[in-house]
Parts: structure tokens; sequence; C-alpha cells
């Protein structure tokens, strides 16, 4: 026990450099594994009951985002599955070419490249997710269309690796047919079980306890239990969405904690060689296809370019899954130690590249805005622009705050209020409610200027994040707004900043209690 203590605080340490820099911890937990394994300090067999959980609850979360309405969409399931069927080949090739000239990575088993090269063919979830959520981009249409791909990668890797697993499922599967057909019958129990349950840990415990049994009943069936996990998280959401939704960001922190230890528990499959990292490189060199592949794939589709650059740029690493999918495989004995060790290596070095790639997404579109225009084709109805006009009062953020706001404008504005929300879902629900609202991302200039929304006389903003803020109010100034811009803040020198910028800012929690003792001296004295 004090052996793997050690292991986390150099886990811990590594991780905070990692994030000091700019690039996601868990470059450093990948490589405290290799330091730890050089130093005898732990062993990958304390690790594996961490690892195990957390690979579990990756799946049980992506189960939850599972949404076969949206998967369906073309725009998202042909680029994905194209996509794996052009990039699967070519590292294949390469991938038997290093097996050939290095011995130690070499093969035994026919199948073993292609299996090395599907788990390649998988871009990281947890990245693409955190570089959204860090830019405020999680709502974004964008954002949208690159975890719709990933989460296409994650079913097709889990119906893989029951696939290959070589087990015939038992007689008592068939159970399942009835179940489905007839889920009409409990799923609204189980929605009523979720109200029941609340939003404490009570629902944390929930997600812990339905994964686990999902995943020990299809492991009593010859089925991988990974797939039980992932089925009962589309259960769930198939239950109630909202409830699911809520889940999913709760799981989420712990998820990714409980995945250190597998993050961990790769170095300890042995030390990088020379010969290694030389084939990492050249499978690094394969990686700086595929954003120009998602390119043409989602501009075929009708989408904006801008979307199909960001959401393109978002997934342009290896996956974390694939080191699962590997390390599955050397369990089995299809790959060698070295070849997971490789996968590490490379996952890594896309992490390094992917980082900054990401962090200059928008400058890199803005700077080559005219030459990927002419790539585009007619918008599908989700990317089309609607022009904003009659209007006074505009809210960027349709949240619940956002939606307050604009129904308490009304009564000073009336049909002067409209609404801009960058989920297409969101705002095509808010229209059907009567609400004036329009489909745009407030961090696109595009949108900005082909909307003219500088031309009203008051700007509300309500987003994800203070740096989104920041860059909305610097782009309005920049676009010649001279109206008022009313900002909302989560913290003290989130609001003093923005009253730097010439804002007015609202910080959610100090000044909520004001707007509360108001309303009920208001309310008192009627």
């Amino acid at each position: 026990m004090s052996s793997i203590a050690v292991v986390l605080v150099f886990a811990f340490l590594a991780g905070l450099g990692f994030r000091q820099l700019g690039y996601p911890p868990l470059l450093g937990y990948l490589i405290t594994g290799f330091v730890c394994a050089a130093l005898s300090l732990g062993s990958a067999d304390q690790l594996t009951p961490i690892a195990d959980l957390g690979i579990t609850m990756l799946l049980f979360t992506i189960g939850l985002k599972l949404r076969v309405d949206v998967l369906m969409k073309r725009y998202i399931l042909v680029p994905a599955l194209v996509h794996m069927a052009m990039v699967i080949p070519l590292t294949a090739a390469v991938i038997m070419l290093a097996g050939a000239f290095f011995m130690p990575l070499s093969f035994d088993n026919a199948a073993a490249p292609w299996t090395l090269a599907l788990a390649l063919s998988f871009s990281s979830t947890v990245f693409a997710i955190k570089i959204f959520d860090e830019r405020g981009e999680g709502q974004a249409f964008h954002a949208a269309i690159a975890i719709g791909v990933l989460v296409i990668q994650d079913i097709l890797a889990v119906v893989y690796l029951v696939a290959a697993s070589g087990k015939l499922p038992s007689v008592f599967t068939l159970a399942f047919v009835p179940l489905f057909i007839f889920r009409h019958l409990w799923l609204p129990w189980l929605k009523r079980l979720l109200a029941l349950v609340g939003h404490g840990e009570l629902q944390l415990l929930f997600g812990f306890a339905v994964a686990l049994i999902a995943y020990a009943l299809f492991e009593l069936l010859h089925l991988k239990g990974g797939l039980g996990a992932l089925v009962a998280g589309a259960v769930v959401a198939a239950a109630d969405s909202a409830r699911a939704n809520e889940l999913y960001k709760r799981l989420l922190t712990i998820k990714t904690l409980l995945l250190v230890g597998f993050f961990l528990q790769i170095g300890y499959a042995g030390l990088p060689s020379t010969q290694m990292l030389i084939v990492a490189v050249a499978l690094l060199v394969v990686l700086t296809l595929r954003p120009v592949i998602y390119f043409s794939l989602f501009t075929l589709f009708r989408l904006r370019a801008r979307t199909a650059t960001l959401a393109g740029i978002g997934l342009t690493t290896y996956s974390e899954f694939g080191l699962i999918v590997a390390s599955i495989a050397a369990a089995e004995g299809w790959i060698s130690n070295e070849w997971l060790v490789t996968l590490a290596l490379a996952i890594a070095m896309s992490f390094f590249v992917a980082t900054p790639l990401n962090k200059q997404a928008h400058r890199w579109f803005r700077s080559r805005k005219t030459q990927l225009l002419k790539h585009e084709k007619e918008r599908l109805p989700e990317e089309q622009i609607e022009k904003i006009e009659n209007a006074s009062v505009v809210i960027l953020g349709m949240g619940r705050v956002g939606r307050g706001a604009y129904h308490f404008l009304q009564a000073d504005y009336p049909g002067k209020v409209v609404g801009v929300e960058e989920s297409y879902e969101r705002t095509e629900a808010l229209k059907a409610n009567g609400v004036r609202c329009v489909h745009g991302d407030a961090g696109d200039r595009d949108f900005w200027e082909r909307a003219e929304v500088a031309a009203c006389d008051l700007l509300l903003v309500s987003l994800s994040s203070h740096r989104e803020h920041v860059a909305v109010v610097r782009m309005a100034r920049e676009l010649g707004f001279a109206g008022t811009i009313a900002v909302t803040s989560s913290y003290d020198d989130e609001r003093e900043a923005l009253e730097e910028m010439g804002c007015v800012a609202f910080n959610l929690y100090a000044d909520v209690g004001r707007g509360f003792a108001e309303t009920a001296v208001e309310r008192h004295g009627a």
C-alpha cells in the first residue's frame, strides 16, 4: 500500500506539471507508470482493480451519451465509418512494416496488426471533451459532431472486443429479446426509480451499482462485461435522457480519476526502446492525415468549413480506448507487451501535437478561411445562419439564466428580444415553445457578421466559461458594438475583469441573494 501511495504522489506531481505546461495530465500518468516500473515501485497487479473499475465506468458513461437518433445522422455515421475504412489499412501497413523490420515487434498472429490498426483508428473521447469544455464549446454544433463520431468509435471497439473474445453467448442471452420488445412496459418504472434516486450521492451510487451489476450479468452470460456496462448506460439514457445527462456529468470526474490507475498500469508493461520510439513517430506521421480526412468528409456532407475544421482538429489524437483494446489483446496473447508500450508512446505523442493545435484551432481557421470556404457545399439546415432582424436585445446563451432573462425582458421590449443558442436541438425546442431564438455559436465571427448581432442595443452574455465571455466581449468591440454588454460571472475576480472591459457584470452567486430578497420584499408588499 505504501508503494502505491508513492506512485499516486508521483502521478499527481507529474499530472500537475503537465497541466501547468498546458498539456493533459494523462501524459504525466503514463510517464509516471514507466518511471515507477523502472524504480520497482508498485506493480500492475496492485493497480488492476482501480483500472478495471475505471474502464467499466468509462463504458457506462459512453452508454449514457448513446442516442441512436443522433448517431444515425448521415453527417456523423458515414464520416465515422469511412474514416476508419481509410485509416485502418494505412495504419496496418505501417504496423506490418514495423513488425518486419524490428524483431521485438514481430507478429505470430496474422490478425494482430489489424487489431492494432483498429485500436489506433479511434480518437480520444477524454481529450476532445476536455478541449471543448475548456473553450466553453460543450454544446456547440462542431462539438456534438465530434462527440457523435467518438461514441460510434467506442461502440465499434466494444463490439470488436466481444466478437474477438471467441466465447459463444449463453442461451439465456435470448431473454434480452422480449425485454427489448416490451421495453415500453418497464422503462417508465426505471424512470420513476431515477426520480426517486434524486440528485445526491444516491445518484452516484445508483450509477456504479447499475454498471457493475450489468458487467457481472454479461460475464455470466459469456459476454464481455464491458458491453453490459455500455448497454446499461444506454438503457438509463432511454428511460430518462435528462437524468442520464446529469449522471454523466457527475460521473465524468470520478471515471477520469479511476482511469488514472489504467494509465499508470501501462508503464509496467516495459520501458520503451529506440525501435519503439521510431515506430511511434511513424504512427504520428499517419495521424497528421486525420484532420484532412475528416474535413473532406464533413464538408462532403454539407457541414460548414468552420464546423468541419474544428471537429476534425478535435479528433486529431489517438485514443486512450485504443490502449484498452491493445491491453486486452496483450492479455489474450495476440500482441506483445512491446506493442502495448509503443501504442502508449504514440498516444502520448498525439496529445503533445493535438494540444497546441486545438488551442490555435480558431485562429488557424480564420487565417485560412478564404481557402477553406471553397470546399463548402450547400449547407445543411443545422448550418444555416439566420439574420437577426428588428431586435433591441440579444441574449447569447439560452440556458436557465438566458431563458429567465428572455422572459423577464419581454415585458420591457415586447417582440424585440432574441436568444442565441449554440445547440441546434435546443434552439428548435425553444422555437416550438414560442421563444424567438436563432441557432448560432457566440464565438463564431462569421455568425456575428452574417446575423448582424452587433446591430442590437443591449447584449446579454451567459455562456459556459469566463474565457468564452472575455473572447465574446473582445469580438463585440472589434466588430463595432457600441451598446451595453451585460455578462454573468461566477467569481469576484471574473466580475472585476469584466467590469474593467466596460461590461455590466453580474455575479451569479453573490448577486442572486439581492435579487432573491428584492423579489421577496416586492411580493410581500403586494
